[in-house]
């Protein structure tokens, strides 16, 4: 075979699927033929929003980066034909939404034969969450708000327990995700946004607020309610990307008053040996967490229109949408 499907963006909200040539094997790079590829709030960032999109159309497979997929060609690296391999390229190099793709060794961690391959497509975004949980101080006693219960919202949920939280507010208004927390083991669940949202975290706390708040969202809205619904001395942590490339405003007068720490999760993909999202596909494999409510959607990449407009607006209840290829 020497062309393969490839996605490309030729514009805000314009993606399209394009036939070109298959890569050549490189030597020290890993030629993988993708299998299964998922859409991260990252890409509607960046091809709904134009978040670091620069100059349109953007390159072929870009800005896709969460995959599964087996190696044609191990380019003499320690990969060799067969592997099944979690593609994790970091979002400078993301070509994932393409049938075949170079990738640097750095960025593939193998993958075991005996789980269904969507479950372990999940690995990706939980790895994101996993190396985020590692920078957070001890949660024993704590109570910590998520705004957001998409799949990085409800992977927090999984791993704020297991890091000692006493208590996990989940504030979503869509209700099929709001549900999917509860299951996941919220003990408070918020239908309500805004400032209502903000004022319901404040009853549930004796109007002192959560001593941690997951921003898993990605508005101006919601990175400026964290200052509000986070106690004072807290802190917050930003995993959701901004909307625009302009800058962000941002209430600097309740930051500094209430004297918050404030972090932003990125560069899991950074970390030699991938420990992050070695640990996720531990706790898939071992059955930990039960990733099929979260494979709710596939199409294949023919049809990738429709499936970026679903990732958008979460209708069907949409909760991971994923590219068969």
């Amino acid at each position: 075979m020497t062309t393969m499907p490839a996605a490309l963006a030729t514009g805000l909200k314009q993606i399209r699927c394009d036939e070109i040539p298959v890569p050549e094997p490189a030597p020290g790079m890993v030629l993988v033929k993708t299998r299964l590829a998922s859409i991260c709030g990252s890409d509607l960032h960046i091809v709904y929003m134009g978040w670091n999109a620069h100059e349109f159309p953007l390159p072929h497979g870009y800005p896709g980066h969460e995959g599964v997929g087996e190696v044609v060609d191990g380019g003499g690296t320690e990969f060799v034909p067969g592997d099944l391999v979690l593609t994790v390229p970091n979002i400078w190099e993301s070509k994932v939404f393409a049938g075949y793709q170079l990738v640097r060794p750095q960025f593939l961690l193998k993958l075991p034969r005996d789980v269904p391959e969507a479950h372990l497509l999940m690995a990706q975004q939980l790895g994101t969450v996993v190396f985020g949980c590692r920078r957070l101080p001890t949660l024993v006693g704590k109570t910590v708000a998520v705004i957001g219960q998409g799949s990085v919202g409800l992977f927090h949920d999984f791993m704020l327990r297991r890091v000692g939280a006493h208590r996990i507010i989940g504030i979503e208004p869509v209700a099929e995700r709001l549900s999917a927390g509860r299951a996941m083991g919220l003990d408070e669940a918020i239908d309500v946004t805004g400032r209502r949202a903000t004022e319901a975290v404040l009853d549930l706390t004796g109007g002192e607020g959560a001593d941690l708040v997951i921003e898993a969202v990605g508005s101006v809205e919601t990175l400026n309610q964290t200052l509000q619904m986070v106690r004072p001395l807290g802190r917050v942590a930003v995993f959701g990307l901004p909307p625009t490339m302009e800058r962000v405003p941002f209430d600097w007068d309740t930051f500094f008053r209430k004297r918050l720490d404030i972090h932003t999760v990125f560069g899991a993909q950074d970390e030699p040996g991938l420990p992050a999202f070695q640990v996720s596909v531990d706790f898939i494999t071992r059955g930990d967490i039960d990733m099929a409510p979260f494979v709710t959607h596939q199409l294949p990449i023919t049809r990738v229109q429709e499936a970026f407009d679903l990732a958008s607006s979460k209708e069907d209840g949409a909760l991971k949408v994923s590219l068969t290829f």
